[in-house]
């Protein structure tokens, strides 16, 4: 990509500075929080499709809380990680080194999200058993992601600073 290409991308997108983060450490301050914000959010929409229809599903089907849990879990990982090969598969590679690519970028954030998101919602008293029908389930569940985003984004800011994690997908952004 020329420079001015490059800087277009990097204007119309919001994504300043992941260029020089993909190619290794650019420095904690080098990397904007907008920048992190932005990898946390991609990186939580797939995670909050799979925490929210795990917590659907195991309330729905009166699964016992632990596996709620980890169905739960289960499903962050796998919506986030399609989320990812879904853009790098448009980029034009295979679908493993597209899921190569999917596992660099979000398993640490996605790691983070569910620690928060679940154990979070696992605290909160009577929210794991309040049904769908309940405020208290949908206001914990929502906090939670709230707070997983909140708690994210400084690790993914760490990350990108040194080449990991959403700066290893945005060399297949175009």
């Amino acid at each position: 990509m020329s420079e001015h290409a490059t800087a277009d991308h990097a204007q119309h997108t919001g994504h300043e500075g992941h260029h020089a983060a993909g190619t290794g450490r650019t420095g904690w301050r080098s990397v904007s929080w907008r920048m992190a914000a932005l990898a946390t959010l991609h990186c939580l929409t797939g995670c909050a499709i799979g925490q929210v229809l795990g917590m659907v599903l195991g309330s729905a089907f009166g699964l016992h809380n632990a596996a709620t849990v980890v169905l739960s879990i289960a499903l962050a990982f796998v919506c986030g990680y399609a989320l990812t090969m879904r853009g790098v598969l448009k980029a034009g590679l295979g679908v493993r080194r597209a899921f190569q690519v999917a596992l660099a970028a979000d398993t640490v954030s996605i790691i983070v999200m569910e620690i928060i998101d679940n154990g979070t919602v696992v605290v909160i008293p009577g929210a794991m058993n309040a049904g769908l029908t309940s405020a208290l389930f949908w206001l914990s569940l929502a906090g939670s992601l709230v707070l997983a985003f909140l708690v994210t984004t400084p690790v993914n800011r760490w990350m990108i600073s040194r080449g990991r994690g959403h700066a290893v997908v945005h060399q297949y952004h175009h």
